[in-house]
Protein backbone atom coordinates (compact mmCIF):
# COMPACT_ATOMS: atom_id res chain seq x y z
CA UNK A 1 0.00 0.00 0.00
CA UNK A 2 2.44 2.67 -1.20
CA UNK A 3 0.93 6.08 -0.48
CA UNK A 4 3.61 7.90 -2.47
CA UNK A 5 2.82 5.80 -5.53
CA UNK A 6 -0.89 6.65 -5.25
CA UNK A 7 -0.02 10.32 -4.68
CA UNK A 8 2.07 10.36 -7.85
CA UNK A 9 -0.65 8.61 -9.86
CA UNK A 10 -3.34 11.00 -8.62
CA UNK A 11 -1.21 14.10 -9.21
CA UNK A 12 -0.59 13.10 -12.83
CA UNK A 13 -4.37 12.68 -13.25
CA UNK A 14 -5.57 15.92 -11.65
CA UNK A 15 -2.84 18.44 -12.50
CA UNK A 16 -3.59 18.57 -16.27
CA UNK A 17 -7.23 19.54 -15.52
CA UNK A 18 -6.10 22.16 -13.00
CA UNK A 19 -3.71 23.64 -15.58
CA UNK A 20 -6.51 23.98 -18.15
CA UNK A 21 -8.77 25.69 -15.59
CA UNK A 22 -5.96 28.02 -14.52
CA UNK A 23 -5.20 29.00 -18.12
CA UNK A 24 -8.87 29.79 -18.67
CA UNK A 25 -9.09 31.65 -15.34
CA UNK A 26 -6.02 33.76 -16.03
CA UNK A 27 -6.14 34.53 -19.75
CA UNK A 28 -9.74 33.98 -20.96
CA UNK A 29 -12.18 34.69 -18.10
CA UNK A 30 -10.05 36.24 -15.31
CA UNK A 31 -11.01 34.93 -11.85
CA UNK A 32 -8.84 37.23 -9.72
CA UNK A 33 -5.74 36.45 -7.66
CA UNK A 34 -7.53 35.45 -4.44
CA UNK A 35 -9.89 33.15 -6.34
CA UNK A 36 -6.99 31.48 -8.14
CA UNK A 37 -5.21 30.91 -4.81
CA UNK A 38 -8.33 29.26 -3.41
CA UNK A 39 -8.66 27.10 -6.51
CA UNK A 40 -5.05 25.99 -6.15
CA UNK A 41 -5.76 25.12 -2.51
CA UNK A 42 -8.77 23.09 -3.68
CA UNK A 43 -6.54 21.27 -6.16
CA UNK A 44 -4.15 20.30 -3.36
CA UNK A 45 -7.14 19.00 -1.37
CA UNK A 46 -8.32 16.93 -4.32
CA UNK A 47 -4.92 15.34 -4.96
CA UNK A 48 -4.21 14.57 -1.30
CA UNK A 49 -7.77 13.45 -0.58
CA UNK A 50 -8.02 11.15 -3.59
CA UNK A 51 -4.70 9.51 -2.74
CA UNK A 52 -5.69 8.88 0.88
CA UNK A 53 -9.15 7.68 -0.16
CA UNK A 54 -7.78 5.13 -2.64
CA UNK A 55 -5.42 3.84 0.06
CA UNK A 56 -8.43 3.42 2.37
CA UNK A 57 -10.37 1.59 -0.35
CA UNK A 58 -7.57 -0.96 -0.69
CA UNK A 59 -7.45 -1.54 3.06
CA UNK A 60 -11.16 -1.71 3.86
CA UNK A 61 -13.87 -1.54 1.22
CA UNK A 62 -12.44 -3.99 -1.32
CA UNK A 63 -11.51 -6.82 1.09
CA UNK A 64 -14.78 -6.52 3.03
CA UNK A 65 -16.82 -6.60 -0.17
CA UNK A 66 -15.00 -9.65 -1.51
CA UNK A 67 -15.24 -11.54 1.79
CA UNK A 68 -18.92 -10.69 2.19
CA UNK A 69 -19.74 -11.94 -1.31
CA UNK A 70 -17.73 -15.12 -0.86
CA UNK A 71 -19.08 -15.96 2.63
CA UNK A 72 -22.73 -15.33 1.78
CA UNK A 73 -22.53 -17.25 -1.50
CA UNK A 74 -20.87 -20.24 0.20
CA UNK A 75 -23.94 -20.58 2.42
CA UNK A 76 -25.95 -21.53 -0.69
CA UNK A 77 -28.90 -19.45 0.49
CA UNK A 78 -30.22 -17.48 -2.47
CA UNK A 79 -32.81 -15.37 -0.55
CA UNK A 80 -30.08 -14.40 1.95
CA UNK A 81 -27.71 -13.46 -0.88
CA UNK A 82 -30.29 -11.30 -2.65
CA UNK A 83 -31.44 -9.70 0.61
CA UNK A 84 -27.88 -8.77 1.57
CA UNK A 85 -27.25 -7.45 -1.94
CA UNK A 86 -30.29 -5.19 -1.69
CA UNK A 87 -29.29 -3.93 1.78
CA UNK A 88 -25.70 -3.28 0.71
CA UNK A 89 -26.78 -1.44 -2.44
CA UNK A 90 -29.39 0.60 -0.56
CA UNK A 91 -27.19 1.58 2.41
CA UNK A 92 -24.13 2.49 0.38
CA UNK A 93 -26.16 4.54 -2.10
CA UNK A 94 -27.80 6.47 0.73
CA UNK A 95 -24.22 7.14 1.88
CA UNK A 96 -22.94 8.09 -1.57
CA UNK A 97 -21.89 11.78 -1.64
CA UNK A 98 -22.52 12.01 -5.39
CA UNK A 99 -26.18 11.08 -4.85
CA UNK A 100 -26.61 13.79 -2.20
CA UNK A 101 -24.91 16.31 -4.47
CA UNK A 102 -27.07 15.44 -7.47
CA UNK A 103 -30.28 15.59 -5.39
CA UNK A 104 -29.30 19.00 -4.02
CA UNK A 105 -28.64 20.40 -7.50
CA UNK A 106 -31.90 18.98 -8.83
CA UNK A 107 -34.02 20.36 -5.98
CA UNK A 108 -32.24 23.72 -6.24
CA UNK A 109 -33.56 24.21 -9.76
CA UNK A 110 -36.86 22.42 -9.09
CA UNK A 111 -38.01 23.03 -5.47
CA UNK A 112 -41.24 21.11 -6.08
CA UNK A 113 -39.31 17.85 -5.90
CA UNK A 114 -38.58 16.20 -2.56
CA UNK A 115 -34.86 15.60 -1.97
CA UNK A 116 -35.34 12.72 0.49
CA UNK A 117 -37.81 10.90 -1.77
CA UNK A 118 -35.46 11.34 -4.72
CA UNK A 119 -32.51 9.89 -2.76
CA UNK A 120 -34.69 7.02 -1.47
CA UNK A 121 -35.87 6.21 -5.00
CA UNK A 122 -32.29 6.14 -6.30
CA UNK A 123 -31.13 3.95 -3.39
CA UNK A 124 -33.97 1.46 -3.85
CA UNK A 125 -33.16 1.26 -7.56
CA UNK A 126 -29.50 0.48 -6.87
CA UNK A 127 -30.45 -2.11 -4.24
CA UNK A 128 -32.88 -3.97 -6.51
CA UNK A 129 -30.57 -4.03 -9.52
CA UNK A 130 -27.55 -5.01 -7.41
CA UNK A 131 -29.59 -8.05 -6.39
CA UNK A 132 -30.46 -8.66 -10.05
CA UNK A 133 -26.78 -8.43 -10.96
CA UNK A 134 -25.80 -11.05 -8.39
CA UNK A 135 -28.67 -13.26 -9.54
CA UNK A 136 -27.17 -13.07 -13.01
CA UNK A 137 -23.78 -14.13 -11.59
CA UNK A 138 -25.22 -17.05 -9.62
CA UNK A 139 -27.12 -18.47 -12.60
CA UNK A 140 -24.48 -17.43 -15.17
CA UNK A 141 -27.05 -15.56 -17.27
CA UNK A 142 -25.96 -13.82 -20.47
CA UNK A 143 -25.09 -10.22 -19.66
CA UNK A 144 -26.09 -8.72 -23.02
CA UNK A 145 -29.57 -10.29 -22.75
CA UNK A 146 -30.10 -8.65 -19.33
CA UNK A 147 -28.96 -5.29 -20.70
CA UNK A 148 -31.23 -5.51 -23.76
CA UNK A 149 -34.31 -6.36 -21.67
CA UNK A 150 -33.51 -3.77 -18.98
CA UNK A 151 -32.87 -0.91 -21.38
CA UNK A 152 -35.98 -1.78 -23.38
CA UNK A 153 -37.95 -1.23 -20.15
CA UNK A 154 -35.99 1.98 -19.44
CA UNK A 155 -36.79 3.54 -22.81
CA UNK A 156 -40.44 2.53 -22.57
CA UNK A 157 -40.64 4.43 -19.28
CA UNK A 158 -38.52 7.25 -20.75
CA UNK A 159 -40.97 8.12 -23.53
CA UNK A 160 -44.03 7.99 -21.28
CA UNK A 161 -42.48 9.58 -18.21
CA UNK A 162 -42.18 13.09 -16.78
CA UNK A 163 -40.36 15.12 -19.43
CA UNK A 164 -38.58 17.29 -16.84
CA UNK A 165 -37.05 14.31 -15.06
CA UNK A 166 -35.93 12.28 -18.07
CA UNK A 167 -32.44 13.81 -18.11
CA UNK A 168 -32.14 13.69 -14.32
CA UNK A 169 -33.01 9.98 -14.39
CA UNK A 170 -30.15 9.13 -16.73
CA UNK A 171 -27.82 11.40 -14.76
CA UNK A 172 -28.79 9.50 -11.60
CA UNK A 173 -27.67 6.25 -13.22
CA UNK A 174 -24.18 7.68 -13.64
CA UNK A 175 -23.90 9.69 -10.43
CA UNK A 176 -24.84 6.81 -8.12
CA UNK A 177 -21.85 4.70 -9.12
CA UNK A 178 -19.36 6.91 -7.31
CA UNK A 179 -16.33 6.52 -5.02
CA UNK A 180 -18.24 4.69 -2.26
CA UNK A 181 -20.63 2.55 -4.31
CA UNK A 182 -18.35 1.19 -7.04
CA UNK A 183 -15.57 -0.37 -4.90
CA UNK A 184 -18.01 -2.20 -2.61
CA UNK A 185 -20.38 -3.40 -5.35
CA UNK A 186 -17.50 -4.56 -7.58
CA UNK A 187 -15.81 -6.35 -4.68
CA UNK A 188 -19.10 -7.99 -3.71
CA UNK A 189 -19.53 -9.25 -7.26
CA UNK A 190 -15.96 -10.57 -7.38
CA UNK A 191 -16.49 -12.42 -4.12
CA UNK A 192 -19.67 -14.06 -5.42
CA UNK A 193 -18.06 -15.00 -8.74
CA UNK A 194 -15.05 -16.53 -6.99
CA UNK A 195 -17.08 -19.33 -5.38
CA UNK A 196 -19.15 -20.33 -8.40
CA UNK A 197 -18.67 -23.85 -9.72
CA UNK A 198 -17.71 -22.55 -13.17
CA UNK A 199 -15.22 -19.98 -11.86
CA UNK A 200 -12.25 -21.53 -13.64
CA UNK A 201 -13.74 -21.04 -17.07
CA UNK A 202 -15.79 -17.90 -16.62
CA UNK A 203 -14.64 -16.05 -13.51
CA UNK A 204 -13.50 -12.94 -15.37
CA UNK A 205 -16.82 -12.55 -17.17
CA UNK A 206 -18.77 -13.05 -13.93
CA UNK A 207 -16.60 -10.63 -11.97
CA UNK A 208 -17.62 -7.65 -14.10
CA UNK A 209 -20.95 -6.24 -15.19
CA UNK A 210 -22.50 -5.81 -11.74
CA UNK A 211 -21.85 -2.06 -11.67
CA UNK A 212 -23.34 -1.70 -15.15
CA UNK A 213 -26.49 -3.57 -14.12
CA UNK A 214 -26.76 -1.67 -10.83
CA UNK A 215 -26.59 1.71 -12.60
CA UNK A 216 -29.80 0.90 -14.52
CA UNK A 217 -31.80 0.82 -11.27
CA UNK A 218 -31.67 4.56 -10.49
CA UNK A 219 -32.79 5.41 -14.03
CA UNK A 220 -35.92 3.27 -13.67
CA UNK A 221 -36.52 4.49 -10.11
CA UNK A 222 -36.28 8.21 -10.96
CA UNK A 223 -38.47 7.78 -14.06
CA UNK A 224 -41.06 6.03 -11.88
CA UNK A 225 -40.73 8.74 -9.23
CA UNK A 226 -41.32 11.34 -11.96
CA UNK A 227 -44.47 9.58 -13.10
CA UNK A 228 -45.84 9.41 -9.54
CA UNK A 229 -44.87 13.01 -8.81
CA UNK A 230 -46.62 14.21 -11.94
CA UNK A 231 -49.72 12.12 -11.20
CA UNK A 232 -50.14 13.18 -7.56
CA UNK A 233 -49.05 16.80 -7.90
CA UNK A 234 -50.95 17.36 -11.12
CA UNK A 235 -48.09 19.35 -12.60
CA UNK A 236 -44.60 18.95 -13.94
CA UNK A 237 -41.56 20.12 -12.06
CA UNK A 238 -40.80 23.72 -12.92
CA UNK A 239 -37.14 24.59 -13.25
CA UNK A 240 -35.64 27.62 -11.63
CA UNK A 241 -32.18 29.06 -11.76
CA UNK A 242 -31.00 32.45 -10.65
CA UNK A 243 -28.13 34.63 -11.69
CA UNK A 244 -26.86 34.68 -8.12
CA UNK A 245 -26.10 30.96 -8.32
CA UNK A 246 -23.49 31.74 -10.97
CA UNK A 247 -22.13 34.78 -9.13
CA UNK A 248 -21.65 33.43 -5.60
CA UNK A 249 -18.16 32.20 -6.33
CA UNK A 250 -15.18 31.18 -4.25
CA UNK A 251 -15.96 31.70 -0.55
CA UNK A 252 -13.17 30.50 1.73
CA UNK A 253 -12.47 26.80 1.29
CA UNK A 254 -11.41 26.46 4.91
CA UNK A 255 -14.88 27.48 6.09
CA UNK A 256 -16.40 24.67 4.01
CA UNK A 257 -14.51 21.80 5.66
CA UNK A 258 -16.88 21.41 8.68
CA UNK A 259 -19.97 21.01 6.49
CA UNK A 260 -18.19 18.49 4.27
CA UNK A 261 -16.96 16.68 7.39
CA UNK A 262 -20.57 16.26 8.53
CA UNK A 263 -21.63 15.10 5.06
CA UNK A 264 -18.88 12.46 4.91
CA UNK A 265 -19.73 11.33 8.46
CA UNK A 266 -23.33 10.71 7.39
CA UNK A 267 -21.95 8.89 4.35
CA UNK A 268 -19.61 6.54 6.19
CA UNK A 269 -21.43 5.82 9.46
CA UNK A 270 -24.07 3.57 7.78
CA UNK A 271 -21.25 1.71 6.03
CA UNK A 272 -19.35 1.33 9.30
CA UNK A 273 -22.46 -0.08 11.00
CA UNK A 274 -23.00 -2.48 8.08
CA UNK A 275 -19.40 -3.72 8.25
CA UNK A 276 -19.63 -4.25 12.03
CA UNK A 277 -22.85 -6.26 11.63
CA UNK A 278 -21.29 -8.34 8.82
CA UNK A 279 -18.19 -8.91 10.97
CA UNK A 280 -20.27 -10.22 13.88
CA UNK A 281 -22.64 -12.39 11.82
CA UNK A 282 -20.74 -13.47 8.69
CA UNK A 283 -17.12 -12.42 8.33
CA UNK A 284 -15.55 -13.08 11.76
CA UNK A 285 -12.20 -11.66 10.64
CA UNK A 286 -9.22 -11.91 13.02
CA UNK A 287 -8.75 -8.78 15.20
CA UNK A 288 -5.66 -7.66 13.28
CA UNK A 289 -7.45 -7.88 9.94
CA UNK A 290 -10.55 -6.14 11.28
CA UNK A 291 -8.33 -3.36 12.68
CA UNK A 292 -6.89 -2.87 9.18
CA UNK A 293 -10.43 -2.52 7.83
CA UNK A 294 -11.29 0.13 10.44
CA UNK A 295 -8.01 1.91 9.70
CA UNK A 296 -8.89 1.85 6.01
CA UNK A 297 -12.29 3.40 6.76
CA UNK A 298 -10.52 6.13 8.70
CA UNK A 299 -8.30 6.80 5.69
CA UNK A 300 -11.39 6.85 3.47
CA UNK A 301 -13.06 9.31 5.87
CA UNK A 302 -10.10 11.70 5.80
CA UNK A 303 -9.51 11.31 2.08
CA UNK A 304 -13.15 11.74 1.08
CA UNK A 305 -13.48 14.84 3.26
CA UNK A 306 -10.47 16.49 1.63
CA UNK A 307 -11.46 15.33 -1.86
CA UNK A 308 -15.06 16.56 -1.70
CA UNK A 309 -14.04 19.85 -0.10
CA UNK A 310 -11.66 20.56 -2.94
CA UNK A 311 -13.94 19.21 -5.68
CA UNK A 312 -17.19 20.84 -4.58
CA UNK A 313 -15.85 24.15 -3.35
CA UNK A 314 -12.97 24.56 -5.75
CA UNK A 315 -13.81 22.75 -8.97
CA UNK A 316 -17.60 23.14 -8.91
CA UNK A 317 -17.43 26.89 -8.35
CA UNK A 318 -14.75 27.26 -10.99
CA UNK A 319 -16.93 25.26 -13.39
CA UNK A 320 -19.96 27.48 -12.80
CA UNK A 321 -17.93 30.66 -13.19
CA UNK A 322 -16.08 29.57 -16.33
CA UNK A 323 -19.17 28.11 -18.00
CA UNK A 324 -21.33 31.19 -17.41
CA UNK A 325 -18.50 33.60 -18.32
CA UNK A 326 -17.71 31.86 -21.61
CA UNK A 327 -21.42 31.73 -22.48
CA UNK A 328 -21.68 35.47 -21.79
CA UNK A 329 -18.82 36.08 -24.21
CA UNK A 330 -20.59 33.95 -26.82
CA UNK A 331 -23.78 36.00 -26.36
CA UNK A 332 -22.04 39.36 -26.78
CA UNK A 333 -19.18 38.57 -29.15
CA UNK A 334 -18.35 36.65 -32.32
CA UNK A 335 -19.31 33.04 -32.94
CA UNK A 336 -15.72 32.07 -32.30
CA UNK A 337 -16.63 31.68 -28.61
CA UNK A 338 -19.14 29.02 -29.53
CA UNK A 339 -16.38 26.94 -31.10
CA UNK A 340 -14.14 27.77 -28.13
CA UNK A 341 -16.74 26.20 -25.84
CA UNK A 342 -16.74 23.11 -28.03
CA UNK A 343 -12.95 22.86 -27.90
CA UNK A 344 -12.80 23.42 -24.15
CA UNK A 345 -15.45 20.72 -23.63
CA UNK A 346 -13.35 18.20 -25.58
CA UNK A 347 -10.21 18.97 -23.58
CA UNK A 348 -11.99 18.87 -20.24
CA UNK A 349 -13.71 15.60 -21.12
CA UNK A 350 -10.44 13.95 -22.09
CA UNK A 351 -8.79 14.95 -18.82
CA UNK A 352 -11.60 14.90 -16.26
CA UNK A 353 -12.24 11.15 -16.43
CA UNK A 354 -8.65 10.52 -15.34
CA UNK A 355 -9.36 12.24 -12.01
CA UNK A 356 -12.37 10.08 -11.17
CA UNK A 357 -11.46 7.83 -8.21
CA UNK A 358 -13.76 4.99 -9.30
CA UNK A 359 -12.07 4.88 -12.72
CA UNK A 360 -8.71 4.33 -11.03
CA UNK A 361 -10.23 1.49 -8.96
CA UNK A 362 -11.94 -0.17 -11.94
CA UNK A 363 -9.01 -0.03 -14.37
CA UNK A 364 -6.65 -1.39 -11.72
CA UNK A 365 -8.97 -4.31 -10.95
CA UNK A 366 -9.45 -5.04 -14.66
CA UNK A 367 -5.68 -5.23 -15.24
CA UNK A 368 -5.27 -7.45 -12.17
CA UNK A 369 -8.11 -9.88 -12.92
CA UNK A 370 -7.16 -10.15 -16.60
CA UNK A 371 -3.56 -10.98 -15.57
CA UNK A 372 -2.30 -7.96 -17.45
CA UNK A 373 -4.01 -8.85 -20.73
CA UNK A 374 -6.05 -5.63 -20.61
CA UNK A 375 -3.64 -2.84 -19.75
CA UNK A 376 -4.80 -0.06 -17.45
CA UNK A 377 -3.33 2.67 -19.66
CA UNK A 378 -5.11 1.33 -22.75
CA UNK A 379 -8.44 1.47 -20.95
CA UNK A 380 -7.73 5.00 -19.69
CA UNK A 381 -6.97 6.23 -23.21
CA UNK A 382 -10.18 4.67 -24.57
CA UNK A 383 -12.26 6.14 -21.73
CA UNK A 384 -10.63 9.53 -22.16
CA UNK A 385 -11.51 9.69 -25.86
CA UNK A 386 -15.08 8.59 -25.21
CA UNK A 387 -15.68 11.17 -22.47
CA UNK A 388 -14.19 13.92 -24.66
CA UNK A 389 -16.81 13.11 -27.30
CA UNK A 390 -19.52 12.95 -24.62
CA UNK A 391 -18.76 16.48 -23.41
CA UNK A 392 -18.69 17.79 -26.97
CA UNK A 393 -22.17 16.33 -27.57
CA UNK A 394 -23.34 17.77 -24.24
CA UNK A 395 -22.19 21.27 -25.16
CA UNK A 396 -23.84 20.95 -28.58
CA UNK A 397 -27.07 20.04 -26.74
CA UNK A 398 -26.81 23.00 -24.34
CA UNK A 399 -26.02 25.64 -26.97
CA UNK A 400 -28.61 24.40 -29.49
CA UNK A 401 -31.38 23.20 -27.15
CA UNK A 402 -31.44 19.65 -28.52
CA UNK A 403 -33.35 16.89 -26.65
CA UNK A 404 -31.27 14.30 -24.83
CA UNK A 405 -33.04 11.40 -26.53
CA UNK A 406 -31.52 12.45 -29.89
CA UNK A 407 -28.24 11.12 -28.50
CA UNK A 408 -29.23 8.59 -25.84
CA UNK A 409 -31.52 6.37 -27.94
CA UNK A 410 -29.15 5.75 -30.89
CA UNK A 411 -26.16 5.56 -28.52
CA UNK A 412 -27.62 2.82 -26.34
CA UNK A 413 -29.10 1.03 -29.35
CA UNK A 414 -25.63 0.88 -30.91
CA UNK A 415 -24.02 -0.24 -27.64
CA UNK A 416 -26.54 -3.09 -27.28
CA UNK A 417 -25.91 -4.08 -30.90
CA UNK A 418 -22.15 -4.12 -30.31
CA UNK A 419 -22.68 -6.40 -27.31
CA UNK A 420 -23.74 -9.16 -29.71
CA UNK A 421 -20.30 -9.13 -31.40
CA UNK A 422 -18.01 -8.08 -28.57
CA UNK A 423 -16.27 -10.58 -26.22
CA UNK A 424 -18.41 -11.02 -23.06
CA UNK A 425 -15.61 -9.77 -20.78
CA UNK A 426 -15.38 -6.48 -22.67
CA UNK A 427 -19.18 -6.12 -22.64
CA UNK A 428 -19.16 -6.41 -18.86
CA UNK A 429 -16.23 -4.01 -18.48
CA UNK A 430 -17.83 -1.50 -20.87
CA UNK A 431 -21.08 -1.26 -18.93
CA UNK A 432 -19.13 -1.06 -15.65
CA UNK A 433 -17.01 1.73 -17.14
CA UNK A 434 -20.15 3.66 -18.07
CA UNK A 435 -21.05 3.88 -14.41
CA UNK A 436 -17.65 4.64 -12.95
CA UNK A 437 -16.64 7.27 -15.52
CA UNK A 438 -19.33 9.60 -14.23
CA UNK A 439 -18.13 10.14 -10.67
CA UNK A 440 -17.48 13.11 -8.34
CA UNK A 441 -15.51 15.23 -10.81
CA UNK A 442 -18.27 14.93 -13.41
CA UNK A 443 -21.03 15.51 -10.85
CA UNK A 444 -19.29 18.64 -9.61
CA UNK A 445 -17.08 20.49 -12.10
CA UNK A 446 -18.54 19.25 -15.40
CA UNK A 447 -22.21 19.48 -14.35
CA UNK A 448 -21.61 22.97 -12.92
CA UNK A 449 -19.87 23.99 -16.16
CA UNK A 450 -22.89 22.90 -18.22
CA UNK A 451 -25.46 24.41 -15.81
CA UNK A 452 -23.56 27.72 -15.82
CA UNK A 453 -23.54 27.76 -19.62
CA UNK A 454 -27.22 26.78 -19.80
CA UNK A 455 -28.31 29.52 -17.37
CA UNK A 456 -26.72 32.26 -19.49
CA UNK A 457 -28.09 30.81 -22.73
CA UNK A 458 -31.63 30.93 -21.27
CA UNK A 459 -32.09 27.17 -21.26
CA UNK A 460 -34.10 24.99 -18.92
CA UNK A 461 -31.48 23.35 -16.66
CA UNK A 462 -33.62 20.25 -16.11
CA UNK A 463 -33.84 19.56 -19.84
CA UNK A 464 -30.62 21.24 -21.06
CA UNK A 465 -28.03 21.44 -18.26
CA UNK A 466 -28.79 18.02 -16.81
CA UNK A 467 -28.04 15.12 -19.12
CA UNK A 468 -24.27 15.59 -19.28
CA UNK A 469 -23.67 12.79 -16.75
CA UNK A 470 -25.89 10.53 -18.86
CA UNK A 471 -23.76 11.08 -21.97
CA UNK A 472 -20.56 10.63 -19.98
CA UNK A 473 -21.92 7.30 -18.72
CA UNK A 474 -22.98 6.23 -22.24
CA UNK A 475 -19.80 6.82 -24.24
CA UNK A 476 -17.59 4.19 -22.53
CA UNK A 477 -20.18 1.58 -23.52
CA UNK A 478 -19.27 2.29 -27.13
CA UNK A 479 -15.52 2.92 -26.84
CA UNK A 480 -14.69 -0.09 -24.63
CA UNK A 481 -16.77 -2.48 -26.74
CA UNK A 482 -15.06 -1.21 -29.89
CA UNK A 483 -11.76 -1.82 -28.09
CA UNK A 484 -12.98 -5.34 -27.29
CA UNK A 485 -13.85 -6.06 -30.90
CA UNK A 486 -10.40 -4.84 -32.00
CA UNK A 487 -8.83 -7.02 -29.30
CA UNK A 488 -10.84 -10.03 -30.57
CA UNK A 489 -9.80 -9.42 -34.18
CA UNK A 490 -6.14 -9.22 -33.18
CA UNK A 491 -6.42 -12.47 -31.23
CA UNK A 492 -8.07 -14.19 -34.20
CA UNK A 493 -5.35 -12.86 -36.52
CA UNK A 494 -2.60 -14.06 -34.18
CA UNK A 495 -4.25 -17.46 -33.94
CA UNK A 496 -4.50 -17.69 -37.74
CA UNK A 497 -0.83 -16.88 -38.21
CA UNK A 498 0.13 -19.74 -35.90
Amino acid sequence: MNFLAKLKETAFSVIPIAIIILLLGIFVVPMGKSNIVEFLLGTVFVIAGLSIFLLGVDLSILPVGEKTGAVITSKRNLPLLLGIAFIVGFVITMSEPDVQLLAIQVTNVSPGLNKLLLVLAISIGIGLFTALGLLRTVFNLKLNVIFIISYAAVFLMFFFGNKNLQNVAFDAGGATTGPMTVPFIMALGIGVAAVQENRKSDSENSSFGLTGIASIGPVCAVLLYGMLHQAFSGESAQSQITESSAQEIFSSIWQRIPSTLIEVTYSLVPLLILIIIFQIIFLKMPPVQFFRVILGLLYSFIGLTLYLTGAKHGFIEAGTFIGSSLANKMQTSAQIWKFALYGISIILGALTVLAEPAVQVLTGQVESLSNGTIKKNVMLVALSGGIALALLLSMIRVLNGLPLWYFIVPGYALSLLLSLFCPPLFVAIAFDSGGVASGPMTSTFILAFMLGTSSVCGGNPLTDGFGVIALVAMMPLLTIQILGIIFKLKQNKAGGEK
